[in-house]
């Protein structure tokens, strides 16, 4: 008897084990979300974290936008913004993109997808700000093209860019400006700036500024 009384109680904890086991394996199923399904969630949630945008903002070539058409999964997709400035969906194919508000190009996609669904609604998100960058060349120590996230000022850009060089000559600075298709040619002088002196010519940079430091 007694041996068969440890075996039965041996069984019987060995039972415990496995559902316990099982338990632990399907601990997500109270909530109905397994930790990998979980992980996949987290992951897709900070893909669609949107982009900080700046007051003006129009979307530009390069940008990464996410499109999203409810109920309508196969003309929905992460886009970038092409250098023509459109994009392309299955359906709709090319939609102008380039130099619209968010808002603005989601009106333009419902108007373009109605062709093909029933009420169509979409959202845009922006992902990625890549079109807008000012630029600076010249006797600085690292000249090329920098992001326009916020507001940024000619003294800043001239920060970001390493200062200036030995032999630039900082009361000659030049900030070219495109504005409807002409050319504006706005005057720096570094030296003044620094000595708070006509401080209104240290401008808040737009997107396409070229500050040449001569």
């Amino acid at each position: 008897m007694k041996s068969s009384t440890i075996r039965l109680a041996v069984a019987i904890a060995a039972m415990v084990a496995c559902e316990r086991g099982a338990a632990a394996q399907t601990g997500g199923a109270a909530s109905g979300i397994s930790p990998a399904a979980g992980q996949l969630q987290s992951a897709s949630a900070a893909q669609q974290v949107p982009a900080a945008l700046p007051p003006g903002y129009v979307i530009g070539s390069g940008d990464v936008l996410s499109i999203v058409f409810w109920r309508d999964k196969e003309m929905s997709a992460d886009v970038v913004v092409r250098p023509d400035g459109k994009i392309s969906l299955p359906l709709v194919n090319d939609v102008q993109a380039s130099g619209l508000t968010p808002d603005q190009f989601r009106s333009q996609l419902v108007q373009a997808a109605t062709k093909y669904v029933e009420a169509p609604n979409a959202t845009v998100v922006v992902k990625q700000i890549n079109s807008r960058k000012v630029f600076i060349t010249g006797s600085v120590s690292k000249p090329g093209e920098y992001p326009l996230t916020g507001d940024l000022k000619v003294l800043q850009l001239i920060a970001l860019a390493g200062g200036l060089q030995e032999f630039a000559s900082p009361e000659n600075i030049i900030v070219i400006r495109n504005q409807g298709g002409e050319l504006h040619y706005i005057r720096f002088n570094y030296r003044d700036v620094l000595k708070m002196r006509n401080v209104q010519q240290n401008i808040s940079l737009i997107p396409g500024d070229t500050v040449v430091v001569p």
